[in-house]
């Protein structure tokens, strides 16, 4: 019994662990995701394009100062100043 109960509570903390990071999330489609647009086959680091997340919905980047380009049914184009940091988590 005590087996059990040990088995379920590391499973139950994987999954907070693995919901926490949003890596499993973005990979669902359910939250939206940005990176370097390609333009010409050559990476833009100041254009990004972004997908949208089923629960978000596309994400806001003016606060990064960003503006919207081109928006389409499933991906919406923004052009920065300057180049986005990787590690930065797209808000919406």
């Amino acid at each position: 019994m005590l087996l059990k109960i040990l088995i379920v509570g590391a499973l139950a903390i994987g999954l907070m662990a693995a919901i926490r990071d949003g890596r499993v999330l973005r990979d669902a489609g359910l939250l939206s995701t940005c990176g370097p647009a390609v333009v010409n086959g050559k990476q833009d680091a100041t254009l990004e394009s972004c997908s949208k997340g089923r629960l978000d919905g596309f994400p806001d980047l003016t606060n990064k100062s960003c503006v919207l380009v081109s928006a389409r049914p499933n991906r919406q184009y923004w052009r920065c100043e300057a180049p986005l940091v990787s590690s930065q988590k797209p808000t919406g």
